[in-house]
């Protein structure tokens, strides 16, 4: 199957080909009735994707951040860090 795309903002046709498993996934997938075509499918994938690696980024800065005050001794104890959340869970009651 190959499918052709076309992105609004772009106006840009993409020339997809599928193995015959997604092609049956885009297919089962438009059968249902929440999609209207192929393309509307693999538009709202590529979003889903999109969305993914947005999060991925974000993730991977906060990992580095963490990481960076582990290096720099910007740690607390497990027992200051719960005693900090019970305090702030005592002040909302």
């Amino acid at each position: 199957m190959t499918i052709f795309v076309t992105l609004p903002l772009e106006e840009l046709s993409v020339n997809v080909s599928l193995t015959p498993e997604l092609e049956k996934f885009v297919s089962d997938t438009v059968s249902t009735g929440r999609y209207s075509s192929a393309s509307e499918v693999v538009r709202a994938s590529l979003r889903q994707m999109e969305e993914e690696e947005r999060w991925k980024m974000y993730a991977k800065a906060k990992i580095a951040k963490g990481m960076d005050d582990i290096a720099a001794d910007r740690t607390i104890s497990s027992e200051q860090f719960l005693a900090e959340i019970k305090e702030r869970r005592r002040k909302r009651a």
